[in-house]
């Protein structure tokens, strides 16, 4: 019996011994259908995108695994929080599980490598464990983006509620006003600050917004805010917040100029390169030549 057919025998031995016992651990776990773990899935998500099917699979076994998943009350209520605010709308147990899932999943493509090419194993298990971490910082990673949107954005804020509190004290107002003309980012949490104060405190909302964000530049924005609603000026300090955040920017901008050379130096490396590559290569076909012509 030839190689080829071995492979293919125990190839199709370890595919219909995997349906089995997925099949026995789903019936004896009393597993949802898959049918009904998409209609949750995509019902679950804000956004109405076109869903696959190893989304569903994954959140699926993502939901069974957070069961064994234990956090700490402080851990867990700032990764609550940190989910809300990146547009995650899961449980913490269940965004780690899908964390290990993914991993997990890349992680059972060791055993065909091992079978069909065992190098590639190390690539597998390389990969696992990038995902892992790639999937663990997904929702740092929408908070960070997000948090320099809003930062960058900060400076003409802070300008606008300068000018503005010269002639009104109504921070509920401004804030309306400023949020049709804002970027999305600040948009979206201006909009959610403004319903909350409209339900309730002003002060809890704007330290509720301050929580969501996480930014040192808006907890001074914040600060200001809230010494207005209490009955202060205002102004000298919202003046002085314009000329540091206007230093910020300033800065951040030096920085972005400083790294342009270095981008430019490389591709600069780069071109010399190739042209000091093509003058070897022309200069080694004529060396061939003359050494064919001399002998």
């Amino acid at each position: 019996m030839s190689n080829g057919i071995i492979f293919s025998i125990l190839a199709m031995f370890v595919f219909f011994l995997s349906c089995g016992v997925y099949m026995v651990t789903a019936d004896y776990l009393s597993l949802p259908t898959f049918k009904a773990s998409l209609t949750v899935f995509n019902v679950s998500r804000q956004q109405r995108q076109k869903r696959y099917s190893f989304d569903a699979y994954v959140l699926e076994l993502s939901s069974k695994l957070s069961r064994f998943i234990r956090i700490d009350e402080y851990r867990k209520r700032k990764l609550s929080v940190t989910l809300k605010s990146a547009g995650i709308y899961l449980s913490p147990e269940t965004y780690i599980a899908r964390a290990w899932v993914k991993a997990g999943l890349v992680f059972l493509g060791i055993i065909p490598a091992l079978i069909i090419f065992p190098v590639l194993s190390f690539i597998m298990l390389f990969l696992s464990i990038l995902i892992y971490f790639k999937e663990r910082r997904s929702a740092d990673e929408i908070m960070k983006k997000k948090r320099n949107e809003i930062e960058s954005e900060l400076s003409r804020f802070v300008m606008t509620l300068e000018q503005e509190f010269k002639a009104s004290r109504d921070v509920l107002k401004i804030l309306e006003a400023y949020k049709k003309n804002s970027s999305p980012a600040l948009r979206n949490e201006l909009e959610i600050t403004i319903a909350d104060m409209k339900s309730g405190s002003y002060e809890a909302a704007l330290s509720r917004f301050e929580a969501r964000v996480g930014s040192a530049m808006l907890s001074d924005v914040v600060r200001g805010l809230l010494s207005v609603l209490n009955g202060d000026d205002g102004k000298v300090y919202f003046q002085m917040l314009v000329h540091d955040f206007k230093q910020i920017e300033l800065q951040k901008l030096k920085l972005i100029a400083m790294k342009r050379p270095s981008k430019m130096r490389r591709y600069s490396f780069f071109m010399l390169g190739c042209f000091v590559l093509i003058y070897i290569t022309v200069m080694a076909i004529e060396i061939m030549k003359a050494f064919s012509t001399m002998f």
